[in-house]
């Protein structure tokens, strides 16, 4: 592929890859240094529509994921060892049904980080209020919470990284 990027390679090579049964839509693929996630929607469960009260719905969900999860573990780690030779990286399966979405294993990679005393008193709060465990879980509460209220900005700042990259790969070569 001239000029796509490599998470757009990785991304192609998984959509060619999966079963065309196993989700409705393509599946959601995400790409960092460490993992690649594949995330695919399925079916709505039998019996279950708009009227459906949102607790048995949510149940019913849960049910079809998990029976997914089980029903393809042998061909998704068959793909997930190709895909884990090919590009170097661990892979992660998800699904999502309804407005229930479950990760079933993915990697928590350490970060390492330098923190200056405030922004450590920050975690410590965290983790005396019980909100956190541990410094490294209130970083990770930090950081997810950063994650939900920029999502646009983050988006925005992918897609232009996103250019960047495929840019690079379009230049000349030295």
């Amino acid at each position: 592929m001239m000029g796509a990027t490599e998470a757009e390679q990785i991304t192609a090579w998984v959509h060619g890859r999966l079963p065309e049964d196993w989700f409705t839509e393509a599946a959601e693929v995400t790409v960092d240094r460490e993992e690649i996630t594949v995330v695919g929607r399925l079916e709505r469960p039998e019996g279950v529509t708009d009227e459906t009260p949102p607790e048995e719905a949510r149940e019913a969900a849960v049910g079809r994921i998990s029976r997914f999860r089980e029903d393809t573990r042998e061909a998704r780690i068959k793909i997930a060892r190709e895909a884990e030779h090919r590009f170097e990286r661990k892979v992660a399966w998800g699904a999502a049904s309804g407005d229930t979405r479950a990760l079933f294993t993915h990697v928590a990679a350490p970060v390492m980080t330098r923190l200056r005393q405030p922004e450590r008193q920050v975690l410590d709060t965290l983790v005396e209020a019980g909100v956190a465990r541990s410094r490294a879980d209130a970083l990770g509460w930090c950081v997810r919470l950063v994650g939900e209220h920029t999502e646009d900005w983050l988006g925005k700042l992918r897609e232009a990284m996103s250019d960047v990259q495929r840019l690079r790969t379009e230049g000349p070569q030295v």
